[in-house]
């Protein structure tokens, strides 16, 4: 019974499509092909004219947008048309637009898209509305809308047909909206506090400035092997050397990881780089930055993600990694010298230690053991150690340490700071050092990076760097369960042809 509806279903739906493209085909016969339309002039949009209606009352608007809804009553109709910024509803009678153009209105679909002419008015049951004088159809839809496109159902779909999704959950378009405000207050931030944005490349002989295995490529004229970068950090560094003294980034970076609600393999990351200062500054920095943009796209400093309260408004907390270990773990790692104890004491944690782990790499598999999803307010987690940091300055009076910091919220990491390591000696080892874990198997190790090399020496001031995740702050502060739900076109695995 189940298969022979589904066919029915799929007959029905071939015949409603097979008339949507016959109902063009007599339009184009009559002359009134849609698509040779290349204009029409918009003078608003339905919330302008819906918010400012005691001004707009009696004045002609001309809209545009996509039918929703349609009601046929003999001589006179209704329709609902959802543009930019929500939907209108509009009355089209006979007698105002003319009896071949109402012929025609009537034949319009849910889905098509028009242009209506009128004057503003309201109907008797209250509803803000346009009195139609012209109705002209902008593009015929040859496809059914969705009636329902909620519900973990429609997921794949959704996020496959992201045009669709958009028509249909007013929430999508406003979470997409917001990210957009979000970038917009950032860069205003940023530039009122005397930063420039500028653009580095995308290919790349040497993908540095992270651990993340990047994506190869192969380029054709120069017949050389390329890789997609996976920060945007040398090249930001090689500006603060030419003396921009600040600069920032916002770009896609892509790193060839897995999917999950928190991945995407390219995302958008956002770096900056600021001389003459360090990770204190780049603290202070990213606590103005967040409650800047918190309070200027959602008008507060308090946000509730998925029922957790989180406040920008007070000062923000700061940890170091051995503090918060003691704290969640039990574990003070000021009183482990060795190597050894520190293998002892993660054998007696239960936590796996690899060969090729150093003592600092064991202190920071507790911490993602036992402290990362405790962070849920507003963290400075800092102080790292100098294995996991190889581009990063070590602290003068604890140099197995380095002036490092991440930024937590909700248990997620959020940006990655650094007083950036302006010693090319220093440097040259540490790129030695992962260029010797490379060998024993670890792929997201950096390369050295000769030409980086030479441009510290000719000499780069302290500097205070940091990188953050766009789209998980746009997730936080749009209240979105996964990275997909804040990037336009998730990467998807590709549907069998």
């Amino acid at each position: 019974m189940g298969e022979e509806s589904n066919r029915q279903q799929e007959q029905d739906l071939g015949q409603l499509l097979k008339v949507r493209r016959e109902k063009l085909a007599a339009l184009q016969e009559k002359g009134k092909d849609p698509f040779q339309i290349v204009k029409y002039d918009v003078t608003h949009h339905s919330m302008d004219i819906k918010e400012h209606f005691e001004e707009m009352e009696g004045k002609s608007v001309s809209v545009a947008g996509r039918i929703m809804s349609k009601r046929i009553m003999g001589k006179a109709s209704f329709c609902n048309i959802q543009d930019l910024k929500g939907n209108i509803q509009s009355y089209v009678a006979r007698d105002n637009i003319g009896e071949e153009s109402y012929g025609d209105f009537k034949k319009y679909d849910v889905g098509d898209i028009v242009g209506i002419e009128g004057e503003v008015f309201k109907t008797k049951t209250g509803e803000i509305s346009i009195h139609a004088s012209k109705v002209t159809l902008l593009s015929k839809s040859l496809q059914i809308l969705p009636e329902k496109y909620h519900g973990l159902v429609n997921t794949d779909l959704r996020y496959r047909q992201r045009y669709t999704d958009l028509i249909m959950n007013e929430e999508v378009k406003d979470t997409f909206i917001k990210r957009s405000q979000i970038i917009s207050a950032i860069r205003k931030y940023l530039d009122g506090q005397g930063f420039i944005e500028v653009e580095t490349p995308m290919l790349v002989s040497n993908a540095g400035g992270a651990a993340a295995r990047p994506f190869e490529t192969h380029f054709n004229a120069l017949d050389e092997d390329l890789k997609l970068r996976i920060s945007l950090e040398l090249y930001l560094k090689r500006l603060i050397v030419g003396g921009l003294e600040r600069v920032y980034e916002i770009g896609r970076v892509f790193r060839n990881e897995g999917l999950d609600t928190r991945h995407n393999p390219e995302f958008t990351l956002m770096e900056l780089y600021q001389a003459y200062t360090d990770y204190n500054g780049m603290m202070d920095l990213t606590e103005n930055l967040y409650r800047y943009v918190a309070q200027e796209v959602l008008g507060s400093t308090k946000i509730t993600y998925k029922g957790t309260e989180m406040d920008l408004g007070k000062p923000f907390e700061r940890i170091t990694m051995v503090e918060a270990v003691k704290k969640y773990a039990g574990v003070d790692f000021h009183e482990i010298h060795t190597l050894e104890e520190a293998r002892a004491v993660a054998k007696e944690k239960g936590i796996t230690v690899e060969t090729r782990h150093k003592k600092g790499d064991i202190l920071n598999l507790f911490f993602e053991e036992f402290v990362e999803e405790h962070l849920i307010q507003p963290t400075f987690l800092m102080d790292h150690p100098v294995e996991i940091s190889p581009l990063t300055k070590r602290k003068p009076d604890n140099p197995d340490y380095v002036e490092r910091f991440e930024f937590f919220m909700n248990g997620w990491e959020m940006a990655n700071a650094y007083s950036e390591l302006n010693d090319p000696i220093d440097q040259r080892e540490r790129f030695q050092a992962q260029e010797e874990q490379f060998a024993q198997g670890n792929e997201e190790a950096n390369h050295t990076d000769e030409d980086f090399l030479n441009a510290l020496e000719i000499g780069m001031p302290p500097t205070g760097g940091i990188g953050y995740g766009i789209d998980r702050m746009v997730m936080l502060l749009t209240d979105s369960a996964a990275i997909r739900d804040v990037l336009l076109f998730p990467t998807m695995k590709t549907l069998d042809k």
